[in-house]
């Protein structure tokens, strides 16, 4: 087949699975199994690829037809401008925590003395250790109860030239430390999906191929968020900071675990949240008070 009759039938079988961008995915698959750009393929459209790239073409095709996350098949997503290896042990990285990103690294420029340790917690594929090492040139611990999700990470790090920066610690949060303040930055995209929506049904992308040990955050979602406030605050040096991936409703929720807290008034310089893209509320974030050393 010519690659304008692939492109076209891959349109016509993705649009019929339901899938929101049949166009682009069919030309991201294609493109991907020719080695060549997206945009050249429409230079080339009376082209016939050879019978191994078909095949692995179609092969992809029927993959994606399932809902397959587009990340999964070719093995790599797009963030921070880099590629990042990717695969089902790790949740695919969103546009949302870029915008995490830029927050915490507008605050640690500006507090760039800080000399306590930086920490990703649930770092999953890695992405947050890496771009914090690679923009601000500083050591990252980065820690994550699975395995795999470790492996994947370690790959991305040596991938972007950053693995002399990011120290890796498999730990179900914080359990395998000491409590001792120790951290001046905490970053964390924990669980935070609640049973009910699970139930409910995510996207299909999301429901049958990204890790449920990376998204279920329990009846309300706040179950993993809960644990942080109570492992994290006590290994925090005084001034530290905490910026936190939540959903979109959770802020009132969450603001109120932190005001059980009964030295709550005394502790924190800054409370808030960010909105994402969307308007939804996104980043919370807390400052510890210099004076404060939990």
């Amino acid at each position: 087949m010519l690659i304008r009759d692939l492109l076209h039938l891959a349109c016509v079988r993705l649009e019929n699975a339901g899938v929101d961008t049949p166009e682009i995915d069919a030309g991201l698959l294609l493109s991907h199994c020719l080695g060549k750009s997206r945009t050249a393929l429409y230079l080339i459209p009376d082209v016939e690829p050879d019978a191994e790239c078909e095949a692995q073409f179609l092969n992809f095709l029927q993959r994606r037809e399932q809902r397959e996350p587009l990340a999964y098949i070719l093995g790599c997503q797009e963030f921070w401008s880099l590629d990042f290896l990717v695969s089902p042990d790790v949740l695919i990285p969103r546009p949302e925590t870029e915008l995490l990103l830029e927050k915490v690294i507008a605050t640690c420029r500006d507090c760039s003395s800080s000399s306590g340790a930086f920490l990703d917690l649930c770092c999953g594929s890695g992405v947050i250790a890496i771009v914090l090492a690679k923009e601000l040139g500083r050591k990252v611990l980065a820690v994550d109860i699975s395995m795999g999700a470790l492996m994947i990470a370690r790959e991305n790090a040596s991938r972007h030239g950053v693995a002399h920066l990011i120290d890796f610690v498999q730990s179900d949060l914080l359990t395998a430390f000491s409590i001792a303040p120790c951290f001046s930055l905490v970053v964390s995209n924990p669980p935070y999906v609640s049973k009910q929506d699970i139930k409910r049904g995510l996207q299909p992308e999301v429901d049958r191929y990204e890790p449920h040990l990376a998204l279920d955050g329990g009846d309300e979602g706040l179950d993993i968020i809960r644990r942080i406030r109570d492992e994290v605050l006590p290994r925090m040096l005084p001034g530290a900071d905490l910026f936190m991936e939540i959903g979109a409703e959770q802020y009132p929720d969450i603001l109120s675990l932190y005001k059980k807290i009964t030295t709550y008034e005394g502790m924190f310089a800054e409370v808030g949240v960010d909105k994402d893209y969307s308007g939804h509320d996104r980043i919370f974030h807390i400052k510890l008070n210099h004076q404060n050393s939990n």
